[in-house]
């Protein structure tokens, strides 16, 4: 299995233990990644500011897998829903694609629709496959309850992003389960982590970060479990700064899938980049 590994922008920048911990995992299982250096931005920021643009943008890194025949895979969900929207436009529209791969081909490139997209989490779950993972994992975790994050992204719209029922996804919690891991059933594992309003309105933004650790942890959750890049940063980073302005609280450490299913495997916290976490991830072990 090869894939062409999309990063996006976000995580070479502020979350680089998501791409370390993935490329430890990943490797242990089989799985070979391909860098492209010329990706560009998803175009997922731009998507509503200015749509032609966002288009080409995400064209623009399909052609480039294209050209090496590679599917390509993405950690964000952010970036996971930009490629797929479009992707899901192009084919259902031949004059949008006409009119993109005219620019395209001024690079060499033209988008064809002949790669797949997939997250990372869709990758181990349907292609390399859960009873494959069990064999990996050396120290299954007991007595660990996980409230699994599935964020919105990769869920909806659910005709395009073709990921798993936006109603009652499940693959989430069968992937932190072969770790060992109990993932609890809580009441807002599907509500937004309140990322999208950082920055425009940071009051209900943090509002809703705090309604979700405080149902994960009146549940009964040890950690969150998170497989994007934005609901990671918000759920660790925008967690510890809330404390930090309240002066005390009880926080509810976030852990990025593949550190959790790496710990399972025996994998060093080091390569895990758990040490580049903001809230510590106290040691969890058998």
């Amino acid at each position: 299995m090869t894939y062409a590994l999309f990063l996006g922008c976000q995580i070479p920048i502020r979350l680089q233990q998501y791409e370390t911990s993935s490329r430890a995992v990943l490797e242990r299982l089989g799985v070979e990644l391909m860098d492209i250096e010329e990706f560009n931005c998803c175009g997922y920021p731009l998507r509503n500011i200015d749509f032609k643009t966002f288009l080409l943008a995400s064209a623009r890194n399909l052609a480039l897998a294209e050209k090496k025949n590679l599917n390509v895979m993405t950690l964000c969900q952010c970036c996971y829903g930009a490629l797929k929207k479009a992707d899901f436009l192009l084919k259902e529209n031949p004059s949008l694609k006409k009119e993109v791969n005219a620019v395209l081909q001024q690079e060499g490139v033209s988008y064809e629709g002949k790669i797949e997209i997939k997250h990372l989490l869709s990758v181990l779950d349907q292609e390399v496959g859960v009873e494959t993972i069990r064999k990996k994992v050396e120290k299954p975790f007991e007595g660990l309850n996980i409230a699994a994050h599935y964020g919105c992204h990769a869920l909806r719209p659910s005709q395009v992003v073709q990921f798993d029922d936006p109603g009652n996804p499940s693959i989430f919690d069968r992937l932190v389960e072969v770790t060992g891991a109990k993932s609890i059933d809580w009441l807002m594992r599907l509500e937004c982590c309140g990322a999208p309003l950082l920055g425009s309105n940071d009051e209900l933004s943090t509002e809703m970060t705090l309604k979700k650790l405080n149902n994960g942890q009146a549940s009964g959750a040890d950690y969150l479990c998170t497989a994007c890049t934005y609901c990671q940063i918000q759920f660790d980073t925008v967690q510890q700064m809330i404390l930090s302005r309240r002066g005390s609280g009880h926080p509810l450490p976030s852990i990025l899938y593949p550190q959790l299913l790496g710990l399972s495997m025996g994998i060093p916290p080091e390569p895990l980049g758990l040490q580049m976490n903001k809230i510590p991830i106290r040691e969890i072990g058998s």
